[in-house]
């Protein structure tokens, strides 16, 4: 983990980005880790701001789409911080328990479809490509 006051001018700048973009002096131990190879930090953060900025879709609802995938992908890591962050903005333990009731639901069902080779109905063909 490189620590703020160990860190290279490069991983630094970075560093101050995250705690201005977040409004914090905490950079946690993922952005540590990643410090030991600063263009894979800088292109990481650089992607993350990006995308979990508000846009179309609101900040809490990609934080849930961020929690489906950390627990698919079983992410320990991942489903913690995002789990704290979606708190902050509003979710609560009810939402908690439903989103991860149609995360084993969607889970169960994919790898049921899957298995039997079930072809898709062309009128659920997707107009945004696949």
């Amino acid at each position: 983990m490189i620590e703020y006051e160990h860190a290279s001018p490069e991983v630094r700048a970075v560093y101050d980005d995250i705690r201005s973009t977040r409004r914090t002096d905490f950079i946690n131990n993922f952005w540590k880790a990643l410090a030991n190879d600063p263009k894979t930090l800088a292109r990481t953060w650089q992607a993350t701001k990006q995308i979990m900025a508000a846009g179309t879709l609101d900040p809490l609802t990609k934080e849930f789409v961020y929690l489906a995938v950390s627990v698919t992908n079983n992410c320990d890591y991942c489903l913690h911080s995002h789990t704290a962050s979606a708190v902050t903005k509003g979710m609560t333990a009810s939402m908690f328990g439903e989103l991860m009731a149609v995360v084993a639901l969607a889970n169960a069902n994919n790898r049921l479809a899957n298995g039997y080779g079930v072809e898709v109905d062309e009128r659920f063909r997707a107009p945004f490509g696949r």
